[in-house]
């Protein structure tokens, strides 16, 4: 639906998390020798993620750096996470009062996470009748996916190789449909944030066993037999267990994001932004940039509009050996 305006949410702390490990700009900083190139890369990332899709307005979040609501739920959720570099962690804590001072419209909730800004992103466009692009270098936002909503992951090589995944690319990229992603999920489990899944659900037998059954719901209503059809006599054996209930629904409480967040109203952050406000804020932490903010400031590209091509998602099936490479249902920016 082109005509709906359209909203670019950023994950500040995972786009961050790849700039510093990136260093794409070199380990730059500023005239005190603070690190800013994670900074810079985040502001980067938003740049030129705004040049490619051209969006009505630009919203960023952050995780919130003192509580978590979810490791008060279950106390080893991310328990395992080393502690972040020095100059990681004072980079992040400084990247929300930088991008305020930048005209960004920046929102970090206390006790919660970037994804639940994201989140709320999402139903404050729906309810405002917009299109959202969530941009993240997480596969946790997949659980956004809608019809009017999409996902731009960026991964190794950084906006180059972003996918943007739609509702219509799911079931390649994921092997389910966009509703079935939470479920898929809940059963996989997510090691990063140390939450195990069901044994012997990978992604793979997990939507294996959506396919059959539609929803972990209606698989644990299941005949054995159906069961072991689906996905063979040990996943159904495993998944048939007591405390595959418990693993489900704990990660499905723990994954569920918050879409009912405080935010700015769609007035608020719309672009552009002011030019000289933005180049000054960043100037003072050493972040120079000029001409790549045409998108956020409302200037004009600074290259040929058709050397910047917008390539739609390509629909229907791809090949597993084409999966692993960009194609048509992928877009490389710039």
């Amino acid at each position: 639906m082109p005509d709906q305006p359209l909203l670019l949410s950023f994950d500040g702390n995972s786009l961050m998390h790849r700039a510093y490990h990136a260093a794409a700009t070199g380990k730059h900083v500023d005239d005190w020798g603070r690190p800013v190139w994670a900074i810079k890369g985040l502001v980067g990332y938003i740049a030129r993620a705004a040049a490619q899709l051209r969006p009505d307005a630009v919203l960023v979040g952050f995780d919130c750096g003192v509580s978590s609501a979810r490791k008060v739920d279950y106390p080893g959720y991310k328990a395992h996470r080393p502690d972040k570099p020095d100059d990681l962690l004072s980079q992040l804590l400084a990247a929300p009062s930088v991008l305020r001072d930048a005209a960004f419209q920046v929102v970090q909730p206390t006790g919660y996470e970037a994804d639940d800004v994201l989140a709320s992103s999402v139903a404050l466009a729906r309810a405002g009748g917009w299109r959202c692009v969530v941009v993240t270098s997480d596969r946790d936002s997949f659980a956004l996916v809608d019809a009017t909503t999409s996902v731009l992951r960026v991964r190794n090589g950084g906006l180059e190789n972003a996918t943007l995944v739609t509702a219509v690319s799911m079931p390649d990229v994921c092997g389910v449909e966009a509703w079935q992603y939470p479920d898929l999920a809940a059963l996989r489990g997510d090691a990063s944030d140390n939450l195990p899944g069901v044994r012997g659900f990978g992604s793979t037998t997990a939507a294996r066993l959506l396919a059959a059954f539609g929803s972990v719901d209606a698989a644990l209503k299941a005949a054995f037999d159906d069961l072991r059809a689906a996905v063979g006599e040990a996943a159904a054996r495993t998944f048939s267990a007591a405390e595959t209930r418990e693993t489900v629904d704990r990660n499905r409480r723990l994954m569920r994001m918050r879409y009912d967040l405080p935010l700015p109203s769609l007035d608020d952050v719309r672009l552009p932004l002011d030019y000289l406000v933005m180049r000054r804020a960043l100037a003072r932490r050493g972040i120079i940039l000029g001409p790549s903010l045409w998108a956020l400031t409302g200037g004009s590209p600074p290259v040929p509009e058709e050397a910047v091509p917008f390539v739609r998602p390509r629909e229907g099936a791809r090949t597993p050996q084409s999966r692993r490479a960009p194609g048509e249902g992928q877009m490389a920016l710039f």
